[in-house]
């Protein structure tokens, strides 16, 4: 019993239960999610034009985490949904209690090994802070992305981008990939 409530006061504190703030109003952004680039993995740069008329899924990932299990779901989500244009994209970051203390290199070795990743995964950056990087402040700042400011709780919060490369929901770290709440935005509409 007293682990739960440990458990539960510390979700409390790092935003770690499963409420989502979704889905926001279609605002077309200040600045454009396109005009964006980061390192992936590698160290190759990725222009975030590359993901035009997809959703993409961004996710600040973290090895040593609770939520490190969540890497099998994201996986599961993107193979599931790829094909009808949802993109997941990791971005290692090492702000929370280091809990991704590896190199980019020890990052992408765990995430084939343990995980079998294949959805793009960025060079480790921070999502927070002054050094934040440049698509985290996208994501976090109403003055850029048009829809909202935010805060990046804790590892695994889940940054929702539509086709048209606006913001349109955030999901706390705790939020399951595979609940209902992000299915429901992804999925695929159905004509009559």
């Amino acid at each position: 019993m007293r682990k739960l409530a440990l458990i539960s006061l510390f979700s409390s504190l790092f935003g770690c239960s499963s409420r989502a703030q979704n889905p926001l109003p279609p605002v077309d952004p200040p600045q454009s999610f396109y005009s964006l680039k980061a390192a992936d993995i590698t160290g190759q740069e990725v222009g975030m034009d590359q993901f035009k008329g997809h959703k993409v899924l961004v996710v600040n990932t973290a090895s040593n985490c609770g939520n490190t299990p969540q890497y099998a779901k994201l996986e599961e989500l993107h193979k599931r949904y790829a094909a009808t244009g949802l993109m997941v994209v990791g971005f290692p970051s090492n702000d929370f209690l280091r809990q991704e203390p590896g190199s980019n290199a020890d990052i992408a070795k765990f995430c084939e090994e343990k995980y079998s990743i294949t959805f793009p995964m960025m060079g480790k950056v921070e999502v927070k802070g002054k050094a934040m990087h440049p698509v985290y402040a996208w994501l976090t700042q109403k003055a850029n992305n048009g829809a909202l400011d935010s805060k990046v709780k804790w590892n695994f919060q889940k940054y929702l981008i539509d086709e048209q490369g606006r913001l349109v929901a955030v999901f706390d770290p705790g939020t399951d990939p595979l609940s209902e709440e992000i299915i429901s935005l992804i999925r695929p509409e159905t004509k009559p």
